[in-house]
C-alpha cells in the first residue's frame, strides 16, 4: 500500500538557482530510486522565516507530494538530515481527506498558472 505524503523543506538562502534546482533534484531522484511517484512539486521561492534557524532569517522553501513506500520516506528525511543545503524539513502522510484538499488545491493553482 502506498501512502501519500507532503513534504516542505527549507533550504539556505545563500545557494545560487542553479544549486537550489541540483538540490532539489536530488531528493527527486531518492525518493523515485525508491519507487516513489512525484504527484507536484512547488517552489515557494525565498520566504523570511519566522524565527533565525543557523543564524539565517530567510530561506528557500520548496513542497514536494508523492506516494510512496515508508522506505522511500526514510531515505528521503536520511538525505535531508545529511545534506547541509536543508535547514529544516517537515513531512506529513495525507489521510483521506487531506489527500483530496490537496488534489482540489493543487488544480486551483495550476489554473491560476494558465
Amino acid at each position: 500500500m502506498m501512502n501519500q505524503y507532503e513534504t516542505v523543506f527549507i533550504m539556505t538562502p545563500v545557494l545560487s538557482d542553479q544549486q537550489m534546482k541540483e538540490a532539489v533534484e536530488k531528493f527527486k531522484g531518492i525518493l523515485t530510486a525508491n519507487g516513489a511517484e512525484i504527484i507536484n512539486e512547488e517552489e515557494w521561492g525565498l520566504k523570511t522565516l519566522a524565527y533565525p534557524i543557523q543564524k539565517k532569517s530567510t530561506g528557500f522553501y520548496q513542497l514536494l507530494e508523492f506516494k510512496g513506500e515508508p522506505v522511500a520516506l526514510a531515505k528521503l528525511e536520511t538525505a535531508f538530515r545529511r545534506d547541509e543545503r536543508v535547514i529544516r524539513y517537515l513531512t506529513v502522510k495525507l489521510e483521506k481527506y487531506a489527500a483530496e484538499y490537496a488534489a482540489k488545491r493543487r488544480n486551483k493553482f495550476n489554473k491560476k498558472e494558465d
